[in-house]
């Protein structure tokens, strides 16, 4: 993959196709390695960028005395942008999505298109007074700086498995499988910094130029759901659909889902709404 130096910087990405750019951002544990199957379904009209953020892949790793933020994760693609010719339209799956969301602010008009597959941006629960979603939130973030900082990666994974992809999935992960989870949870540790110190407003993302598209499961976990409710209030200029299956990976379980989902959109088509 190509490597992307700038300062003491190392952005790895992959780079395929050609066309508009389509800068894809990955989830929490993931890596950009998620978007394999997007990446085939978009480049034979678009330039496809899959970015790994701090501490994925070849990335430089963010260093652990630090609070990360989002603005922090946001260089990372703004400087990728920078080699592109023209506004770029983003996907962002989870924190990728809130990551995408502090670029388009950022960006302005230098954002086309933008798709969130439901972000998480947490901080908006405590502002809106989302007390219960918020403390769910904050109760898996308490629970990965506690066991993180101990170093017991597989007490963090068995928690952060069973809550975003179903209970009971870590018990049924093959060993294998549950090493390689494990082993990709660390750049989260720092991650919960990022979306929980977040200070931007929802009132001033709504204030993005760029056309933006807001995919989500209505069974998803309830900050989630809050989170996309927030949003549906703030912005109803912007597109919102839901799937019905799939959850809150539906991304990487379901690309056959979404991947129809986010090219229609990127084309500029509409489909059926929420």
């Amino acid at each position: 993959m190509p490597t992307l130096i700038q300062g003491n910087l190392r952005i790895d990405h992959t780079d395929d196709g050609a066309g508009p750019p389509v800068v894809l951002i990955h989830s929490s544990v993931s890596g950009n390695r998620q978007w394999r199957s997007l990446t085939e379904a978009l480049k034979d009209s678009y330039r496809v960028l899959a970015i790994n953020l701090f501490g994925y892949g070849e990335t430089t790793t963010w260093p652990a005395a630090t609070l990360q933020s989002l603005y922090a994760q946001a260089q990372l693609v703004l400087a990728l942008c920078d080699q592109l010719q023209g506004p770029v339209h983003l996907v962002g799956h989870s924190f990728g999505g809130s990551v995408a969301l502090k670029v388009a602010e950022l960006l302005g008009t230098g954002v086309d298109r933008m798709v969130l597959l439901e972000p998480n941006p947490f901080h908006l629960l405590l502002h809106a007074g989302r007390a219960d979603a918020y403390a769910e939130a904050r109760a898996l973030r308490d629970h990965v700086k506690c066991y993180g900082a101990l170093g017991d990666w597989d007490k963090v994974a068995e928690r952060f498995a069973d809550y975003w992809l179903g209970d009971g999935s870590w018990t049924a992960m093959p060993e294998k499988r549950r090493t390689a989870f494990a082993e990709s949870l660390p750049p989260n540790f720092h991650e919960w910094d990022a979306v929980m110190g977040e200070h931007a407003t929802i009132d001033a993302w709504s204030r993005s130029p760029a056309e933006t598209l807001v995919v989500s499961d209505p069974g998803t976990r309830h900050p989630i759901r809050e989170i996309v409710d927030l949003f549906a209030a703030a912005c109803p200029h912007w597109s919102f659909r839901t799937i019905a299956e799939g959850g809150h990976m539906a991304p990487l379980t379901r690309p056959d889902l979404i991947n129809p989902i986010v090219r229609e959109f990127l084309d500029g088509r509409r489909s059926g709404g929420q």
